[in-house]
């Protein structure tokens, strides 16, 4: 989990046989509908590392914090301590086979559960509750996350994603108004993920046509799951963790491809992620060549409305930004009381963070004089991305505190 890598990368390719497990949850209708004589409802959200975050109540209880997630199909539950708060009757646990041992690979699916977010009603939306929170998605994101929420959200809605305003306007798709002058891409809903498919232009200047996921829940711009096989890796890539499944890291490469044709609008020089073959899931039951995430989705205001097969698509005064990766070569995860301490989980090796001598399980409680306690996520990644400048670092290492300069360098 680095500052600009999403941990969604990986985890998603977990979810496959989770969601195999769980696919009786599927067998009744399960969405979202606006109350009565409701023509659209506002939803405020934050964005927080490249995840869109709403608010929502579960029967009565909460507010709990949930990644709206497109490249999800079943409700997740990732946060099990509300279990016993949203009372939840004829609970059921099962385990998911060869991904593990012991409860930490556990779920508990749940019956229809009262979904409440403010103007709309949940109908046969059920929910899987991991027993243990493997992904710490708290952590990463720097704010309590209880879990994700995906197809049952856009299913029977057109959803309006205002990334200027944090806004989220849901209507039903006879009563959508777009973006002025947006555009209109054909997608496809299968196995209730949306796909698109569209032009890519490798580093070697190599185009090809390629088959994506749209995924809200992917912090990464784009990855691209078969191209060490095809055309094998661009001339200059540094090695990267990508994520964490349950059984371990999910290792891979950084790179940039030439471009991408998104509509209308081409991106260029854009971060690319390359997972290792050995992790290149074959059993998708939709065949697809990677995904398109957040670097590049919120670079657009959007419109998904699954019951057409369109998404709308407007560049935002965010467009034109180039794609930026972290500089310092530090992932991290804020933990303790009010997720207000940074502690070192990964230094890259080789990276600026190496060659200082920054170690794992070190703890930053400051950078530039600001304390990490008084900062944000997003604000503390934006320090790790600015171009090429030195940071000064207070340090918590071995009972200690010790000032660093670390010396920023693009690395990709």
């Amino acid at each position: 989990m680095s500052a600009g890598l999403s941990i969604f990368v990986s985890y998603k390719r977990v979810w496959l046989a989770f969601i195999l497990c769980c696919l009786f949850l599927s067998a009744r209708a399960q969405y979202f509908e606006l109350i009565a004589d409701t023509k659209r409802v506002n939803i405020p959200f934050k964005l927080m590392r490249n995840m869109v975050i709403i608010t929502l109540r579960i029967n009565n209880k909460g507010p709990y914090n949930f990644i709206l997630d497109t490249g999800v199909g079943v409700m997740i539950v990732t946060d099990h301590t509300i279990t016993d708060s949203i009372n939840i009757p004829n609970r059921r646990t099962i385990k998911l086979g060869g991904m593990g041992e012991g409860d930490a690979f556990e779920a508990i699916v749940t019956q229809p559960l009262d979904i409440q977010i403010p103007g709309l009603t949940s109908k046969g939306v059920p929910a899987a509750i991991l027993k243990k929170d493997i992904f710490n998605l708290s952590g990463y994101v720097g704010m309590p996350v209880h879990g994700l929420i995906g197809y049952d959200f856009f299913s029977a809605l057109a959803v309006k994603i205002n990334f200027s305003d944090s806004l989220i306007t849901v209507s039903r798709s006879k009563d959508l108004k777009a973006f002025r002058r947006s555009q209109k891409i054909p997608i496809s809903i299968e196995d209730k993920k949306p796909y698109l498919q569209t032009r890519i232009t490798l580093a070697d200047g190599t185009t090809v046509n390629n088959k994506f996921i749209i995924d809200l829940g992917a912090g990464h711009p784009l990855s691209l799951e078969n191209m060490i096989q095809k055309y094998g890796l661009p001339e200059k890539y540094i090695p990267a963790n990508l994520g964490v499944a349950l059984n371990g890291p999910i290792t891979g490469y950084l790179s940039r491809i030439k471009s991408l044709q998104l509509g209308k609008y081409n991106l260029s020089n854009v971060i690319t992620s390359f997972p290792d073959k050995d992790y290149v899931q074959r059993t998708y039951s939709v065949p697809r060549d990677g995904n398109i995430g957040m670097g590049i989705l919120k670079k657009f205001n959007l419109v998904f409305d699954y019951s057409n097969g369109l998404l709308y698509i407007k560049p935002n005064n965010t467009f034109k930004a180039p794609f930026e990766h972290d500089m310092s070569g530090i992932e991290y995860y804020l933990a303790g009381e009010n997720l207000s301490h940074l502690i070192i989980g990964r230094v890259a090796p080789g990276s600026p963070a190496d060659d200082i001598g920054l170690l794992k399980d070190d703890e930053i409680t400051s950078i530039n004089f600001k304390p990490v306690s008084k900062m944000n996520a997003e604000e503390i990644d934006a320090f790790f991305k600015t171009t090429e400048r030195s940071l000064l670092l207070e340090i918590y290492h071995d009972k200690k505190y010790d000032r660093v300069i670390l010396t920023l360098k693009r690395r990709i």
